[in-house]
């Protein structure tokens, strides 16, 4: 094959007949590679307007806004003990900064918190993207919201997206199910909340991130993995038919039914077209209509493995009603009063919205309306379900309290479109109360015919849930926990597969093997009472008694363990009953990594940043106590002196051997201009030299809350007071080598964790030196 010409002349781009210039990104604006979008769909107008879900007398205020740019949302993680300090960062340097500016004509409004958001966590302003990005007046603030978006400090999400969470209500005990996770910025609120008291280290609660998408599910992993959280899996199944799992309870085998489930279903998303124009040209009803089906069978398969007493939420980012009160009346009339519509009204002062509408028409693609099912003809069928009209019995559409509902409108708060409704699970479902028919009594086999009343309502047959509540592919299981009426057999966790095919029986079909797709997922592999490897970590670092050794894990069968994650004690119990049940893409917080010399050192396995908080509660051994003076030149200094450190640090170094330590700020209350939260680091002891081992943007991050400024300019260079100097490096030859063999064999675990992301996701490279986050609202760049 012939070297390529690369002096051969391009073919001429022609448009209109005519040479086409060439364009330069530059020189097009925003936007650029993108002919111009024009904001207007007349379908979308007429549909709404006939709707009337916007007040009389605003419909053109909400046009204007639903044309205008999203303004900019930060949400500062509420977990996160250090998050007082960001806010602190951020209203006394950045916000002040930007007060007054004027980029490009257009002047720049001081930030503003989000009126309904808990303690001034959330904050809105009208800096677009592009402002952010060209402007150099910006620039430090656009490198501080960077870093601290990779850091898992402040996650850029629209206001909106950051409502369900909220109104779930969320204690630390709390199992939670989030069935459409990806890309994963709501989860992450539902892990913050889960560790709303930074002093427990492993809350009895949890949360399974589930996605159908296999690709979305490795971007849910890196959201997650941000906020270093033993408590969070993520899964890979369809929503809709999601196993349903079990776990050990005092020697039992029980169903595990969850607490608080967010319902966050796929939807048309005509509520975000002020960041996604593209839907102006794409809005059609059809939408909407083919999504319903879809979205009953997610928000159905969400209460039935909610929890008697338990809250389930379900949103869209759509206004269409088809998609809104249809879906949750004909969740209401399925559940026959076991499900009921919260009042959430008081839950989040200040936020503006519109109550759930009563009376609707359902509208084709043509502009042909339908008031009543009975209007609609056999020919439309397939396409319009009974389902999407309003209940036609007035007093079953009063008991819906269909107006607790909420709908935000942008033109209201300035936000996107979006629709909410807390949904409370007062008594199991109807189809788990009733108890398969027999037709041979000797047989203990149940019927997966699907109830008679279920049909009558004029669902279709993917819309009915299955008598037992399960998917056709779960194998018949004891739901909802209840005890058997007399005379009426259990219903067996696991048919025999030899009466299911008996003659006369009407039995489950056989149980299907779960179809994997995407990667194969290394395995999840506790470590044993026994395990040879834990001795000498428990010796070295001195661990507590009541450390949870049992929670321990590792990626791998054989060969040598080269890193060791930590899930709750609650975590583990699931992933120990359902590994054949369920495809776990990842899970667990990385506490140690091994360092091929420190066996010299008494232990094969250094600690890691990422789980350094939930670690140090049990560490007794191997703590050295810093000054803001250490922590700066620890976080500036590549390899500083231990005379470097203060007093206090430089005389307790010293008498430590060598190896991996734990580097800790305890706060002083009469220090006010120091930071007032404590601060845990990873370092290496070496034999003259002390290292601090933490990832680029946190390194950053911890520097600015020491009051060092932080900034590169347009050259890479940093002008932090960094020196970068090597002192150190052949006074401390020997202590060093090793030190040099950690930052190499730092480098090849980056290496093979972004292998292992690009082959299973089951890996984030957290040290990266481009910034790769991104949350449902797109990347912070």
């Amino acid at each position: 094959m012939g070297r390529r010409n690369r002096n051969r002349q391009k073919p001429q781009q022609f448009r209109d007949g005519r040479p086409e210039a060439k364009r330069s990104r530059d020189d097009a604006g925003w936007g650029a590679g993108y002919s111009e979008i024009i904001k207007e769909n007349k379908l979308f107008e007429h549909y709404y307007k006939e709707l009337k879900i916007v007040p009389d007398g605003e419909f053109e205020e909400f046009m204007e806004a639903m044309r205008e740019p999203l303004p900019a949302t930060i949400r500062i993680t509420g977990y996160k003990s250090h998050a007082k300090e960001i806010l602190h960062t951020l209203k006394e340097k950045y916000f002040k900064e930007v007060q007054d500016l004027e980029v490009d004509g257009q002047k720049i409004e001081a930030p503003q918190p989000l009126s309904w958001y808990p303690d001034e966590l959330a904050w809105h302003t009208n800096l677009s993207r592009k402002i952010l990005r060209k402007s150099p007046l910006l620039e430090k603030f656009h490198q501080f919201l960077v870093s601290e978006t990779e850091s898992g400090n402040i996650s850029r999400q629209e206001a909106v997206s950051m409502i369900p969470p909220l109104l779930l209500k969320i204690d630390s005990q709390h199992k939670i199910l989030d069935m459409c996770a990806a890309p994963g910025s709501k989860t992450a609120q539902l892990i913050e909340m889960l560790h709303s008291d930074m002093d427990v280290p492993f809350p009895e609660g949890f949360v399974i991130a589930n996605d159908v998408d296999n690709k979305r599910c490795y971007l849910l992993v890196h959201q997650a993995k941000r906020l270093n959280s033993p408590c969070i899996m993520v899964v890979n199944h369809d929503a809709s038919s999601i196993p349903r799992l079990h776990f050990d309870q005092d020697g039992k085998k029980e169903v595990l039914f969850y607490d608080r489930i967010l319902c966050d279903v796929p939807c048309s998303g005509d509520g975000t077209m002020r960041k996604n124009i593209d839907v102006w040209k794409k809005w059609t009803t059809s939408n909407s209509l083919q999504l319903h089906g879809l979205q009953i069978r997610i928000a159905v398969r969400g209460v039935e493995q909610l929890a008697v007493g338990g809250r389930m939420v379900y949103s869209t980012c759509s206004l269409n009603p088809i998609e809104d009160e249809a879906v949750i009346a004909a969740l209401l009339e399925k559940s026959e009063g076991a499900l009921e519509l919260a009042d959430a009204s008081a839950d989040l002062p200040g936020l503006k919205y519109m109550p759930g509408i009563t009376s609707w028409k359902v509208m084709t693609k043509e502009g042909q309306w339908f008031s009543d099912w009975s209007e609609v003809p056999k020919s439309r069928h397939t396409q319009i379900r009974p389902t999407m009209f309003p209940p036609t019995d007035p007093e079953k559409l009063a008991d819906m309290r269909l107006e607790r509902c909420m709908r935000i409108l942008p033109h209201h708060q300035n936000t996107g479109g979006f629709f909410v409704a807390v949904l409370v699970k007062k008594e199991p479902m109807p189809w788990n109360r009733r108890y398969p028919k027999l037709r041979n009594k000797d047989v203990n086999a149940s019927s997966d015919v699907a109830p008679a009343e279920e049909l009558q309502m004029g669902a279709s047959p993917a819309e009915v849930p299955p008598s037992d509540g399960l998917s056709p592919d779960t194998p018949v299981e004891a739901v909802e926990g209840e005890t058997p009426a007399e005379g009426k057999p259990s219903v067996p966790d696991t048919p025999d597969p030899s009466e299911v095919k008996k003659d006369n029986v009407c039995g489950p079909p056989p149980p299907k093997k779960m179809k994997l797709f995407g990667f194969k997922e290394d395995p999840f592999v506790f470590l044993t009472e026994d395990d040879p490897i834990f001795p000498p970590i428990q010796a070295f670092y001195d661990l507590s008694p009541d450390f949870p050794m049992l929670n321990v894990l590792t990626r791998t069968h054989e060969g040598k363990k080269r890193n060791l994650y930590m899930v709750s004690k609650e975590l583990r119990n699931v992933l120990l009953n359902n590994s054949e049940r369920m495809k776990v893409i990842n899970t667990g917080v990385k506490v140690w990594s091994r360092n091929s010399d420190g066996e010299e050192f008494g232990c094969a396995f250094r600690l890691a940043q990422e789980g350094i908080y939930t670690l140090c509660p049990y560490i007794r051994a191997r703590i050295i106590n810093i000054s803001v003076e250490d922590v700066k030149v620890l976080l500036t200094e590549e390899n500083p002196f231990l005379r470097k450190l203060g007093d206090d640090a430089h005389s307790h170094a010293k008498k430590l051997d060598m190896g991996s330590i734990v580097l800790r700020y305890l706060p002083d209350p009469k220090d006010h201009d120091a930071p007032q939260c404590p601060i845990d680091l990873c370092g290496w002891r070496g034999k003259t030299s002390i290292r601090a081992f933490v990832p680029r943007n946190e390194r950053l991050h911890y520097l600015r809350m020491v009051g060092v400024e932080v900034f590169r300019d347009k050259q890479g260079k940093r002008t932090d007071g960094s020196t970068e100097t090597q002192e150190g490096s052949t006074e401390d030859a020997e202590g060093l080598s090793q030190e040099s063999d950690l930052v190499k064999q730092e480098g090849a675990e980056m290496k093979q964790e972004g292998a292992e992301t690009e082959q299973n996701g089951s890996e984030s490279n957290t040290n990266s030196t481009e910034p790769v986050g991104s949350t449902c609202d797109g990347p912070m760049s």
